[in-house]
């Protein structure tokens, strides 16, 4: 199968060949190896693990700087 960019640099792959529902989420991935991209079905949203996602994390929350307590200055023109 060829599959082509349309115009708004979009893939469109028939239903017959991915079945999926409005609203499921996808990672693409480009694998290096098989000069291919690659879709996995990302499980739902709602149902995602919180704690898990943090600790998938590659920065820790310390390494995070701190905000700035002074509020935004007007720049002279």
């Amino acid at each position: 199968m060829i599959v082509i960019l349309d115009s708004k640099r979009r893939l469109t792959i028939p239903a017959s060949l991915a079945p999926a529902l409005p609203g499921e989420y996808f990672d693409a991935r480009f694998d290096a190896e098989e000069d291919a991209i690659v879709f996995r079905r990302l499980p739902e949203r709602g149902k995602e693990d919180w704690l898990a996602v943090l600790k998938q994390c590659p920065v820790s929350m310390d390494d995070i700087p701190s905000r700035r307590r002074q509020r935004a200055r007007r720049r002279k023109l």
